[in-house]
């Protein structure tokens, strides 16, 4: 009797936009403070590393890749993680990771020893609780997801805001090693927002229909969930290859690929390619906006406020693209929304060398973290709408996988720039360029499209509706849901 009451207890209905939904949110937001802004932190320890050790830029640089490229790099592995287990135990190890790393890294006795311990093990556990956090988001939302995720995604602004001035004081007051060292306690917070992501449950033998998106015409096709306590996910690995027979060992092998089906999309495809320009570029002013503004004058404190104002500004950009994308009157146009705020960044950037005062260089701390926070706030969004809720952990485990090279290239390469011309210029431009051609291809595939897409009209041939969620190609993607589910829910009311 007590299991049976406890059973029951762990039963809950799937939560529709709302609910612990937002407790979701909470955890995710937490989880992109104590991930991403800490990563962009590492930049105000670039010239205390390069003083202590006595390296180039191009060699001190490498740290900061290496945390970015290996988060990335390991975002499948956080997805098979939360796939196999939940995204609560993905997380809550990620936390254990990280902050060992960090804890580690104040002990440093040379630049090679924080390659290890804070690019690579650190990098790992903040792979591990990222992508299953982001996930868990889109999970619990579906009218209002672009907000949820703006929401989420803020985190990253308001932690760099918080963190870059209390950095540069720790610093100050206790030397870059007692910084890291409290850099690694705050980032074991990540262990209780992992215990905040609580799996969607369903009561038994209930059939469930994802939450539908009120601007499609179709719903994407969800697993069957099993009864209580089996997560959003599709069954996991252990679950499939647990059958002895071989048709069950092929079935599992056949369920495994079915989950990166998506991959042969050719929206996808197109989106895949961007996100690598868009990773060559994105990350280069994060490593080299303080140094550069250390280059023209401007004090520690002052060039650790540039990256507070764009943390703060990145938060605006999160939520207010959030919110307007899932306006009625944008919803269908989220991909325009983000290649516009791409390409705005990349003109930012290739103005900056322009800008050698603290009072020139507010501007573009302030345009490029609001862009930054736009784009930002909509790519697990253009994820969704292009792959479909069911597939999204593992299409947001490519998505960070692809960022993963030019995250651990870039500012490496950005630094050889730096020595070989003895300015910063060409970097900024690599910067600008690179972030402008991820724009460009979206774009170009857009209007190349629309052309074809007017050709058939004038040749008397049913248009294509341009709404990923409505192309014939991707049928086996969707099912209708108006009459369908209309027939779906009579019979069960009856």
């Amino acid at each position: 009797m007590a299991q049976e009451t406890r059973k029951q207890r762990s039963v809950d209905v799937l939560p529709q936009d709302g609910g612990w939904g937002w407790m979701i949110v909470a955890g995710c937001f937490m989880v992109t403070v104590c991930t991403r802004a800490v990563t962009r932190c590492v930049s105000i320890f670039f010239v205390e590393f390069q003083m202590h050790f006595g390296h180039d830029y191009s060699g001190t640089a490498w740290i900061h890749s290496l945390v970015d490229s290996t988060t990335m790099l390991c975002a499948p592995l956080g997805s098979f993680i939360g796939n196999r287990y939940s995204c609560r135990v993905a997380v809550i190890l990620g936390g254990l990771l990280s902050s060992t790393g960090l804890v580690l890294s104040s002990f440093a006795t040379s630049l090679e020893y924080l390659y290890l311990s804070l690019g690579v093990l650190t990098g790992i556990g903040f792979a591990l609780s990222y992508t299953p956090a982001i996930a868990m988001v889109g999970a619990y939302f579906s009218e209002r997801k672009a907000l949820a995720y703006g929401i989420a995604m803020s985190g990253s602004g308001i932690g760099t805001f918080v963190l870059a001035p209390v950095v540069q004081l720790l610093i100050d007051y206790y030397s870059w090693r007692g910084a890291l060292l409290i850099l690694g306690g705050f980032a074991s917070n990540l262990c209780v927002c992992g215990a905040l992501l609580r799996p969607i449950t369903y009561k038994e033998d209930e059939v469930r229909p994802l939450p539908m998106d009120s601007e499609c015409g179709y719903d994407v096709k969800a697993p069957l969930a099993g009864p209580t306590e089996e997560p959003l996910q599709a069954k996991t690995d252990s679950e499939l290859c647990s059958s002895s027979s071989s048709s069950s060992s092929s079935f599992s092998c056949f369920q495994s690929l079915h989950e990166y089906r998506f991959l042969l999309m050719p929206d996808f495809l197109v989106l895949a390619g961007s996100f690598l320009f868009l990773a060559s570029g994105c990350s280069l002013p994060f490593v080299y906006l303080v140094p550069y503004a250390l280059d023209v004058g401007v004090s520690h404190h002052q060039a650790a406020f540039l990256m507070s104002i764009l943390g703060v500004v990145d938060i605006f950009g999160n939520i207010s693209f959030g919110w307007l994308t899932d306006r009625r009157w944008l919803k269908r146009h989220r991909n325009l929304c983000y290649l516009f705020a791409v390409g705005m960044e990349g003109l930012c950037c290739l103005f900056i060398p322009l800008l050698r005062s603290f009072a020139l260089l507010i501007p573009f701390s302030v345009l490029y973290g609001y862009f930054d926070g736009a784009y930002v706030a909509l790519i697990p969004v253009v994820t969704s709408d292009v792959v479909g809720t069911p597939y999204l952990s593992s299409a947001l485990g490519v998505v960070y996988f692809l960022h993963a090279i030019p995250y651990l290239l870039s500012p490496p390469i950005g630094g050889w720039l730096v020595d070989t011309t003895g300015n910063y210029t060409a970097t900024f431009f690599l910067s600008g360029f690179s972030l402008i051609s991820s724009s460009l291809l979206l774009a170009t595939v857009a209007v190349i499209r629309r052309c074809h897409r007017r050709h058939r009209e004038i040749h008397g041939a049913q248009p294509p509706t341009g709404d990923p969620c409505r192309e014939s190609k991707q049928a086996d993607f969707y099912v209708t849901k108006n009459k369908d589910l209309m027939t779906t829910n009579t019979s069960a009311n009856s």
